[in-house]
């Protein structure tokens, strides 16, 4: 966690303490070791790690988790998930806004989809959710529990405004995952997909 962490603040996408990181311990009962709120991510140590259990209570370590814990949880219930990985880029957010009116970005014919799980050819169109940002993170989660329902193929989501989420069946995978993500954001803004829309406004 602490590599993935320092690799993502010198690519710029976990600024400013932002963001947070979380890998499966165990589903019976469920525990997740989950990234302490407020830490600089380019410079974690054993310290910053805190267990915490299927309410989000921290079961080891010193301080607070994250106060969106929560939809680390509520992604790891709905998918086969054994890392969620949450960064702050500046693309993410552009897109985030241009395609906020529209619920939805889609991203197709390229060939790095095939870095997504279970992709196996450029040909392909991800639906990646676009959801409102809250910082009442009960009623969060709920919206990203019926977004998962909704997209059960999608990869991740962003939150608008705000950033990405998403996860893999391990660690590597979520990496993985982010950087596939990342690039085809950045692309689909250097191209244009990241203006704003006239509407400009949330979901």
């Amino acid at each position: 966690m602490a590599e993935v962490g320092s690799a993502f603040h010198a690519r710029g996408w976990l600024l400013g303490t932002s963001g947070n990181l979380s890998v499966v311990l165990g589903r019976e009962p469920l525990r997740l070791a989950i990234t302490q709120s407020g830490v600089d991510k380019g410079a974690l140590r054993p310290e910053h790690i805190l267990t915490i259990d299927e309410r989000g209570a921290v079961k080891n370590g010193k301080g607070h988790a994250s106060e969106e814990s929560g939809l680390h949880l509520a992604i790891v219930r709905r998918r086969p998930a054994g890392a969620v990985l949450h960064t702050h880029s500046v693309w993410s957010t552009l897109v985030s806004e241009a395609h906020a009116a529209d619920g939805v970005v889609h991203i197709e014919g390229y060939e790095m989809l095939k870095g997504l799980a279970g992709v196996r050819s450029h040909d392909h169109r991800e639906a990646i959710p676009i959801l409102a940002n809250s910082q009442d993170y009960a009623g969060l989660t709920v919206e990203v529990e019926r977004a998962l329902d909704r997209h059960p193929e999608a990869h991740g989501f962003l939150l608008h405004r705000h950033g990405l989420y998403t996860w893999g069946r391990d660690l590597p995978e979520a990496k993985r995952h982010v950087e596939i993500l990342e690039f085809l954001f950045e692309v689909r803004g250097r191209q244009g997909g990241a203006r704003p829309s006239l509407a400009g406004g949330a979901p």
